[in-house]
């Protein structure tokens, strides 16, 4: 079944998972009807535990879980599941190298009616820098029904974000989500442009209207990066643009140059320039305040061209 819906494919992605696996058990912190936890309560209320508004509470129980050999998926907005519970995944989750899925909802500034106290675009940076935590950001959809499927297998901590609003898909329905591994979608002679999260559609319409030739990669793991593998794809061209819905501080472009550090490649940035949100009427809107736009990609091409 096809999905337009990050929120919507990974609810209906853990149903799924569940029937197959009854050691998935799933938490939520008063926002299932947002993370879509609701669809697996609906299922299996004896696996499903609402926390209230508690998230440190909750990443805590979903560690005794996974002590126990349960698979635990905690669910909130990503701003809290990454700043408010962050002692919890620290001490506990990633230390402890526990197998708890921590799903960030509503990230980056999709929530664009609640403003800064909502919005993460800070939670790539802060979860990469904890050790032993793979961070994972689907490109759309299609990718993360792929992407949760494989997390579930994966025996170990992780952080997914996800987006709140419905757009279109740019990955294959049924393509295999191979953890780790960096994907070209449109291949490109002179610049090559990284970009994760909904911004990969934007990397692609930018490349139909650009008078340089681009590559668009897809970087759905942020970490591991395969460093190895983003030095290839940037070996041949002129320079490098990074695409992210987050700050421009920390998150896939900090990655990214980290793994060029010594390519000698011109790099640019596009995405939150060290500002948090603010509250607007849409979110259209926001994406362009903050300069998240096809025209900002095509401008930092033209600028690394010259």
């Amino acid at each position: 079944m096809g999905y337009i819906n990050q929120r919507i494919a990974y609810g209906n992605t853990l149903v799924e998972l569940g029937r197959e696996n009854k050691n998935i058990v799933v938490l939520d912190a008063d926002l299932g009807g947002s993370t879509m936890g609701k669809l697996f309560e609906l299922e299996y209320p004896e696996r499903h535990f609402e926390v209230g508004i508690a998230e440190a509470n909750m990443m805590s129980m979903a560690a005794g879980f996974a002590q126990t050999g349960k698979i635990a998926f905690a669910n909130s907005f990503a701003v809290f599941a990454s700043g408010r519970a962050y002692d919890q995944i620290r001490q506990t989750i990633s230390i402890g190298k526990l197998n708890v899925k921590i799903i960030g909802s509503s990230a980056g500034l999709s929530d664009f009616g609640d403003g800064s106290t909502h919005q993460s675009v800070e939670d790539l940076a802060i979860m990469r820098a904890i050790p032993n935590l793979m961070v994972i950001s689907p490109a759309d959809a299609n990718e993360t029904v792929q992407a949760t499927k494989a997390i579930a297998q994966y025996n170990g901590p992780v952080y997914m974000r996800l987006n709140r609003h419905d757009y279109d898909n740019v990955t294959q329905e049924d393509q295999e989500f191979v953890i780790g591994q960096p994907a070209v979608l449109r291949e490109g002679k002179d610049i090559v442009v990284f970009a994760t999260g909904k911004t990969v559609g934007m990397a692609l319409e930018a490349a139909t209207k650009s008078s340089c030739d681009l590559k668009v990669v897809n970087v759905s793991t942020i970490k591991p990066l395969n460093d190895s593998k983003i030095l290839e794809l940037a070996q041949d061209v002129k320079a490098v643009v990074c695409v992210e819905e987050h700050s421009i501080i920390g998150g896939l472009g900090s990655a990214v140059a980290e793994a060029l550090r010594r390519s000698g490649k011109v790099i640019e940035f596009v995405g939150i320039k060290d500002s948090f949100g603010c509250s607007a009427l849409g979110y259209d809107e926001l994406l362009r305040h903050y300069g998240i736009t096809v025209e900002a990609i095509l401008e930092a091409a033209e600028e690394v061209s010259n």
